[in-house]
């Protein structure tokens, strides 16, 4: 790790896991084929517009632009990846085609990649970040980019079959108020199928950070940013009107050297805390202490230390009269380590 890098890592430890603009755009300079003519408009999420205000959206923006733009920016991609392909896996587990879809916080389109236009004929890809529109990925559905807020979704009803996102909603101030839009924005038995992180992801660097400063500081401050509880997902899911839920959770563990490096890539992913109650910047002697907790508490036979992340994912339909009544809600708890030949290129890549 380059000491720039070091630095810029310490100057950002309010870093977590990893969240209203007037205007929306929606533009041909990123090579998008065509220009969408949806009428742009802010939507409520009830009577009147929510207070919830946990997270700076302004920040998070910024941050993803920055983490879109690095140079190495590729190395950062691999959790991005990996979800989006168990996102792609789902879709095509419904047996059928979604002649126009919609990605909400689409990234480099980390989902779309991963699917043929035989099942997806259409997709447009939303994000609050110019720079990862810019840099998306080729893909074989054709696509077109719309700059806007998932907070204020800037589509007519009933306009799409299909609504994914991956690793986005967790940096929503107001999660109840975006699943509503999602599902007004759906057509009649439309389906939702998203991912988002979890609450118990990053125990390991949230323990460690909170002990090392108590002991060094005498207290400790906000450093990973509030995430939903699985059990509260499908309630949230019910009250937005989607019907036939479907729940599940992957924990997804990576190795790394050590406490820095877990902060360096989330830092390059753009998954910086943006939170409003954050705390800027940890002392050094702090941060050497979590450090050794880290290793101490958690630490592996070969020196690493591991990095949880719980991924939930949402299965939701849009009510239609063709539809089962009943709510199926099935919950799935299964474990996945990266592979060790996978860890190790991501240690060299790391290191150097």
């Amino acid at each position: 790790m380059s000491s720039a890098m070091r630095l810029g890592v310490l100057r950002a430890l309010s870093c977590g896991l990893l969240g209203p603009p007037g205007r929306w755009s929606c533009f041909s300079a990123l090579g998008c084929s065509s220009k969408i003519t949806f009428k742009a408009r802010r939507r409520m999420s009830g009577p009147g517009r929510s207070s919830i205000n946990v997270f700076n959206r302004e920040m998070k923006k910024k941050q993803k632009n920055w983490a879109a733009s690095l140079e190495d920016a590729h190395q950062y991609d691999y959790l991005r990846d990996e979800v989006g392909r168990r996102v792609a896996d789902r879709i095509y587990d419904i047996s059928r085609s979604f002649p126009l879809s919609l990605d909400v916080g689409c990234g480099k389109s980390h989902i779309a990649e991963h699917l043929n236009k035989e099942i997806v004929h259409q997709m447009i890809l939303s994000d609050i970040s110019e720079e990862s529109l810019r840099r998306r990925r080729l893909t074989d559905v054709p696509t077109r980019c719309v700059l806007a807020d998932e907070e204020f979704l800037p589509f007519k009803e009933k306009t799409f079959d299909l609504v994914v996102s991956s690793l986005s909603l967790h940096w929503i101030n107001d999660l109840p108020g975006a699943l509503r839009q999602i599902q007004q924005v759906l057509k009649p038995d439309g389906v939702f199928i998203g991912a988002m992180v979890g609450g118990d992801s990053l125990y390991e660097l949230r323990c460690s950070l909170q002990l090392a400063e108590t002991e060094r500081e005498g207290g400790f401050s906000p450093h990973i940013s509030p995430y939903t509880a699985v059990t509260d997902l499908g309630n949230l899911l019910g009250r937005a009107g989607f019907n036939m839920l479907t729940v599940d959770i992957d924990d997804v563990e990576i190795h790394y050297p050590g406490i820095l490096e877990v902060l360096m890539d989330l830092q390059g992913m753009g998954e910086s805390n943006c939170a409003w109650n954050r705390k800027g910047l940890l002392h050094r002697d702090t941060v050497l202490a979590a450090a050794a907790i880290y290793k101490e508490m958690y630490g592996n036979a070969d020196g690493s230390v591991p990095a949880t992340f719980e991924i939930l994912y949402m299965i939701g339909w849009k009510p239609h009269h063709s539809q089962v009544t009943s709510v199926d809600r099935s919950f799935n708890n299964s474990s996945r380590v990266i592979p060790d030949t996978w860890k190790q290129t991501r240690k060299s890549q790391i290191i150097d």
